[in-house]
């Protein structure tokens, strides 16, 4: 059947995974988008910014588009492995002008060439808004524009406000709203306005806050960015861009057009933006940092700002005609929306004892180490070991996504024990954790050149299934719960920022909901040397996990860690 298989894919498919995981794994899925599926991206959390809502979502909208513009003529660099092997670029093509639409079975991305608009959400209400006349308007034209709508002290329309909860509830359920009440008249023209936007801009009337004294305000800026409301998201676009109320930014991304270091990719160069050149202030919107190499969105960006001023268009609010029916509906999936929120918790834990310069030291890789850590955490807070999922990206090979390593293993299970046994020594625990780590970055180099073997058995079962033969063994295997999930951000793609002269210029990364009721799902990223972010979320429904206290854990496995190769070794007795 194997051999069946590949000469049978090879005939149309480029590519002998992507192409049905697209389908089987994302757009046949039924179950809400909002926390199951959609992930979300924070701001540089400790960089202080002194810009008003306005005008740091003109500097990121902007920004945007001007990398919308590189994507679109293919001069977006590549990112290179070790310098030299570039990564593929497709899932790049589907950044903007993207909406996942439903269906009553199945739904579809649709992707438009191009798009002169973006719609923005304030207040309940929805505005589309010209980006271009002539060229790419300039931060300080489109922030005229952002300002109007703040200003704007028009009520929704009946209906309006939480439309968006549609896209937030069960894909079927929307797929049959969306083809009663929105397939003709001011009702279909309005939704077309909203998925062909480039993208779509949240103005929230909360703030996005960071404290160090107050960890439960970051808590609150993941859960913000992950759901919102319930519905002040559209959550079938590509992404929405969140501005809080005091100018930090966010983004909220749909998963099914490509994987999360895509946009971690597009939403590090934004950030960088803000840090190399203070754009969004009228007076100083030339002003570059004398040490920044100029690559061609710079220049172009300057050109741009020689350019005359024009008046921007007016942003135009889109209209509604909704009748009772429909606004029924609409509160149904609030209320499911608003079902799903209360049953997340989230927990965003900064690590700042000690980053990846220590772990350099320790001689490991980073990633091994943390996946380490992990599984430490995870034993100590549920007395077990887990089937653990962690995403490997496959780009070397066309139209590469993700496979899967497997971090719980013999080596890594053999370790952890031994962390919590006093017979034994400091020195075999460093031995064993050394293995651990040699066997983990083994797997991940593996997934990586096309090795791994979760991708190529979930081919194996779709085939199985469209020739109806019944496979035990598959059924099994893909069947068993992820209760640890974890996924590391990547950072540094860009190489624009150096970030020994700008230290605090490193976002936080960001995080998604748990993939099994009784797990958690932990994404993590190792900004600069001397800090760490843990995004770990759960679902309160279940009595077995606890996100604050599997921080704890993470907390304790990281100090422990480090004790075991900083400290004396101990013959006898615990490190």
């Amino acid at each position: 059947m194997r051999t069946i298989t590949r000469r049978w894919k090879s005939w149309w498919s480029s590519n002998y995974v992507s192409d049905w995981w697209e389908e089987y794994v994302y757009l046949r899925g039924r179950s809400p988008l909002m926390i199951n599926s959609n992930f979300y991206g924070v701001d540089t959390i400790m960089m202080d910014t002194d810009k008003g809502q306005a005008a740091r979502a003109a500097s990121a909208i902007n920004s945007c588009l001007h990398y919308r513009r590189l994507v679109e003529r293919q001069e977006l660099q590549p990112i290179l492995i070790q310098g030299l092997v570039p990564l593929c670029s497709w899932q790049y093509e589907r950044i903007f002008n993207t909406t996942r639409i439903p269906g009553i079975e199945t739904d579809k991305i649709q992707h438009w060439s191009d798009s002169n608009h973006i719609v923005v959400y304030h207040k309940g209400r929805y505005y589309k808004v010209i980006i271009y006349k002539g060229r790419i308007l300039k931060p300080n034209e489109i922030q005229e524009q952002i300002e109007y709508i703040l200003n704007d002290a028009s009520e929704p329309l009946p209906g309006e406000e939480k439309l968006a909860a549609l896209t937030a509830g069960e894909r079927t359920t929307w797929a049959n709203a969306r083809r009663v009440y929105f397939n003709t008249g001011v009702n279909k023209i309005s939704l077309d306005t909203i998925e062909k936007a480039a993208f779509v801009v949240t103005l929230d009337d909360v703030p996005y806050e960071y404290d160090s004294a107050d960890p439960t305000k970051l808590d609150k800026y993941g859960k913000t960015l992950l759901h919102g409301k319930g519905y002040d998201r559209w959550f079938d676009k590509s992404f929405t861009l969140c501005i809080g109320s005091n100018g930090r930014l966010g983004f909220n991304a749909e998963h099914s057009w490509a994987d999360a270091a895509v946009m971690s990719h597009i939403w590090e160069l934004v950030l960088c933006d803000d840090t190399i050149r203070n754009r969004a202030d009228a007076a100083v919107l030339c002003h570059v940092w004398e040490d920044v190499i100029m690559d061609n969105i710079d220049k172009r960006y300057e050109n741009d700002m020689k350019i005359k001023d024009v008046t921007p268009p007016t942003p135009m609010r889109l209209k509604w005609d909704m009748k009772s029916d429909c606004q029924s509906v609409i509160e149904t999936a609030v209320v499911s929306a608003n079902n799903l929120i209360a049953d997340l918790d989230l927990k965003i834990y900064v690590h700042d004892a000690y980053g990846k310069g220590f772990m350099k030291k320790a001689k490991v890789s980073p990633d091994a180490y943390l996946q380490m850590a992990l599984q430490l955490a995870y034993y100590r807070d549920s007395g077990k070991f887990s089937l653990t999922y962690e995403a490997s990206m496959t780009r070397l090979f066309r139209e590469g996504r993700t496979e899967t390593v497997r971090p719980c293993t013999i080596e890594s299970s053999e370790w952890v024990k031994s962390m919590d046994d006093p017979k034994i020594s400091t020195e075999e625990r460093i031995r064993l954790m050394q293995a651990a780590c040699v066997t983990h970055q083994k797997g991940y180099q593996d997934a990586m050149c096309g090795k791994g073997i979760d991708r190529h058995l979930f081919c194996l079962y779709v085939v199985s299934k469209y020739l109806e033969v019944d496979s035990p063994f598959l059924q099994k295997v893909l069947s068993e719960p992820w209760r640890l999930s974890t996924s590391q951000t990547p950072h540094g793609q860009t190489g624009r920022i150096d970030l020994k002269k700008h230290p605090k210029c490193i976002s936080a990364g960001g995080g998604f909901g748990p993939v099994a009721d009784d797990g958690y799902g932990v994404s993590y990223i190792i900004a600069g040397e001397d800090v760490l972010f843990f995004h770990i979320s759960n679902k309160r429904s279940s009595n077995q996990t606890d996100c604050h206290r599997f921080a704890d854990h993470i907390r304790d496995a990281l100090a422990d860690i480090k004790s075991m190769f900083v400290e004396p070794p101990k013959q006898n007795g615990k490190a």
